[in-house]
């Protein structure tokens, strides 16, 4: 019976370190998961929100190396017009109206959009003394003219409309392009609404602030018969253009005269 016991123990020692060394049938014994296990699935990608884009603005167009046609600059007679723009401004338009109230003598004031909606008492005086009113863009932008032409039509028309909030059925018979950067587009669009577009032929820079004496040297040699002379009451510290109005309107108007554009 030894030898059987033997024998017995020792198939069985076999059959026991046979399976032990199985891969296949211990699992466990290999680094991966155990078979009954199921593979994780992918993470889910994160999701974005779509950026909102704003449109590029339109590209302007390029601004002409000369003037265009169309152009008013003279007076057509011999007498000078005087043209103050930038305006209305509470504390410089009174003063320009009382001079030129004093003096008897009319101008053409090329008022800005959004100045007239704050001050319209302001353009009410203007137009109530006899002055003409020129349309001068809503807000001083310089780049108007190079703007898409339905951009130009619908700035000019709410000056237009700021204005006659002001003055019911005012006149207008003018635009003037702010810092005489003229196009043909602009030109066109201007006349569209049923105005001339008013330059100017003597231009003393008084928007660079010079003195009263500089202002006053530099339009009165730049001056001849049926000129159009630039000045401003507003958009900054109008008391050198003041100051040289005192002497220059009596001298214009013994001179040449001085007289309202129509």
């Amino acid at each position: 019976m030894r030898p059987r016991a033997l024998l017995a123990f020792g198939v069985s020692l076999v059959l026991f370190l046979a399976g032990c060394g199985d891969p296949a049938r211990n699992p466990s014994q290999v680094g991966g998961p155990p078979a009954s296990a199921a593979p994780s699935p992918p993470a889910p990608k994160p999701t974005t929100t779509p950026r909102r884009t704003t449109p590029p603005k339109p590209r302007l167009r390029p601004l002409p190396t000369t003037l265009p046609a169309g152009l008013h600059r003279s007076t057509g007679d011999r007498a000078v017009a005087l043209t103050f723009d930038d305006g209305p401004d509470p504390r410089w338009t009174p003063q320009v109206l009382d001079q030129l109230r004093a003096a008897h003598v009319t101008a053409t004031f090329c008022v800005i959009g959004s100045q007239v909606k704050r001050y319209p008492e302001l353009v009410a005086r203007i137009a109530r003394e006899g002055h003409q009113l020129c349309n001068h863009s809503w807000r001083h932008d310089i780049n108007l003219g190079r703007r898409p032409v339905a951009d130009i039509r619908a700035d000019l028309l709410r000056t237009d409309k700021a204005i006659r909030a002001a003055v019911p059925k005012a006149r207008i018979p003018y635009y003037r392009q702010p810092g005489g950067r003229w196009t043909p587009e602009v030109v066109a669009v201007a006349r569209q609404l049923g105005m001339r577009s008013l330059h100017w032929s003597v231009d003393p820079q008084d928007w660079d602030h010079p003195t009263a004496q500089t202002i006053g040297k530099r339009v009165e040699s730049a001056v001849r018969p049926g000129a159009i002379v630039l000045m401003h009451d507003g958009g900054g510290d109008r008391r050198p253009t003041l100051a040289a109005c005192q002497h220059l309107i009596p001298e214009l108007k013994r001179r040449y005269g001085i007289s309202r554009l129509r």
